[in-house]
């Protein structure tokens, strides 16, 4: 007996109607369950009632703006985290994906490109690269890659699961010098074009989150020209 398909649910969080109707009938038509809110205050109590696999999320919202809104999400939902905006400079970019958002698409956006860059993400949501079953120590850092717990010294550090997946293909490989081209392939599927910025803004967030100098970084290094480097000697302090 064949398994039934699994339908993605989807939650479009969109206050323009038309935009959110057009945008509703295409993933439909793509074998997608979307569920709409129109209000950014309300989309935390709508997740208790529906559990989506993304979010979708535009950033001038009434209520709550999405960008403040991506900042909260991590603490309620683990899923991808999709951004759609008029607001399309370099700028704009980078702060939604500070805040943990995991895409960011220009309005108008594409329908075809929208689908796409969906299903990319629920598939590298769906295949984690964690296949080792050991944990990693590192001086005061502990990484155990089976409850995605991270802890440096007595501290317990609480990262996202795109988070997670880097610092594991770091930390896994500690001491080498893994290039953008690498890490991309590796976390995303595609090639690195020179000018997305997804994984200079997911170190960043790490450093931070992990107590490393954001102007002269020591345990996560840019080693410019070639890529990262995980320092294994730089967790005993």
């Amino acid at each position: 007996m064949t398994a039934p398909q699994t339908t993605h649910r989807v939650l479009l969080v969109e206050d323009d109607i038309r935009l959110a109707n057009l945008v509703v009938d295409y993933l439909k038509s793509h074998d997608m369950h979307v569920e709409v809110e129109r209000r950014g205050d309300t989309v935390l109590t709508r997740l208790i009632s529906y559990k989506p696999d993304i979010i979708l999320l535009d950033i001038m919202l009434p209520g709550l703006d999405g960008l403040s809104l991506c900042e909260k999400l991590p603490d309620y939902f683990s899923g991808p985290i999709l951004l759609m905006s008029a607001l399309g400079t370099n700028e704009d970019q980078i702060k939604g994906l500070e805040l943990g958002a995991d895409d960011y698409v220009v309005k108008p956006v594409d329908p075809a490109l929208l689908v796409a860059r969906i299903n990319n993400l629920l598939r590298r949501q769906a295949q984690p690269h964690q296949t080792e079953s050991h944990c990693l120590t590192f001086g005061k850092l502990s990484i155990d890659p089976h409850t995605q717990a991270i802890r440096l010294g007595n501290t317990e550090v609480d990262l996202t699961s795109h988070e997670f997946e880097l610092l594991w293909l770091l930390a896994s490989q500690a001491g080498q010098v893994l290039s953008r081209q690498y890490i991309y392939q590796y976390l995303l599927n595609i090639d690195f074009d020179g000018k997305d910025r997804k994984i200079d803004v997911r170190i960043s967030r790490l450093r931070k989150k992990l107590g490393d100098s954001i102007e002269t970084p020591f345990r996560i290094k840019t080693v410019w020209g070639q890529g990262y480097l995980f320092a294994p000697e730089a967790w005993n302090n």
